[in-house]
């Protein structure tokens, strides 16, 4: 798989994962017509309370509905609220039987924990929802970047790559056929480094991450994929 393969795989394993958690959480049930459209969202059942209705929908690109039909599947499969790093994990760990997903599953809890206080409430999923379905192809690629970005110093390093690349293997585990070599992840962080080091000096801004896909017609063209899901 070359350099373009591994990028759209990062990316996609991204959207691709985090919908699959949020269907298992029950989230992602369909908008039933039943809903009132003057209804607020109902904030008794949980002891972590979410953000407001009128907050929560300028901070995303859901309708009232949508918003109102996202909390109530997320209210349904955690009443407390929160969901911890270990049952995302567990999750996770559904979808790759054959493989160790727990590496990959921290680095995307860590990208959606925004606050960093160790647990992912109602407005993270929603938050990071909008972002992945309905935003603007500079906020995928900024939410990607952080992704990758592991220390969150505004850098992507060889090292930090080379961790989300591994990651991405042992998730994939036995799927993966034939088998790659060991040295795979390694060289390709430095193809993808090739391509996205624009300057040379060792490490990827986002500057230099946004301009680099923006130039490459399959990467944006996956920015498309999964807009109308819900």
């Amino acid at each position: 798989m070359g350099i373009q393969g591994m990028e759209l795989c990062a990316v996609a394993v991204v959207i691709l994962l985090f919908i699959a958690v949020l269907k298992q959480f029950g989230i992602l049930e369909p908008i039933s017509a039943e809903d009132g459209g003057d209804a607020e969202l109902e904030l008794s059942a949980v002891r972590h309370q979410p953000e407001g209705l009128e907050r929560l929908l300028a901070r995303t690109r859901f309708t009232k509905k949508e918003l109102q039909s996202l909390y109530r599947g997320f209210k349904s499969e955690c009443p407390s609220g929160l969901v911890d790093e270990e049952t995302f994990k567990l999750i996770y760990s559904q979808f790759f039987p054959q493989g160790d997903a727990s590496t990959y599953a921290h680095f995307l809890f860590d990208a959606f924990d925004a606050d960093r206080n160790g647990a992912l409430c109602f407005q993270d999923f929603v938050i990071g929802l909008s972002i992945l379905l309905r935003g603007t192809v500079h906020q995928k690629l900024k939410w990607a970047f952080n992704l990758y970005d592991i220390n969150k110093d505004g850098y992507i390093t060889k090292e930090e790559m080379l961790e989300i690349m591994k990651s991405i293997y042992d998730m994939m585990g036995r799927c993966i056929h034939p088998a790659l070599r060991d040295s795979a992840p390694a060289e390709h962080v430095e193809l993808f480094f090739q391509k996205m080091d624009r300057n040379g000096d060792g490490v990827v801004t986002f500057e230099e991450f946004l301009e680099t896909c923006q130039k490459d017609e399959d990467i944006m063209s996956s920015m498309q994929i999964f807009e109308n899901v819900i």
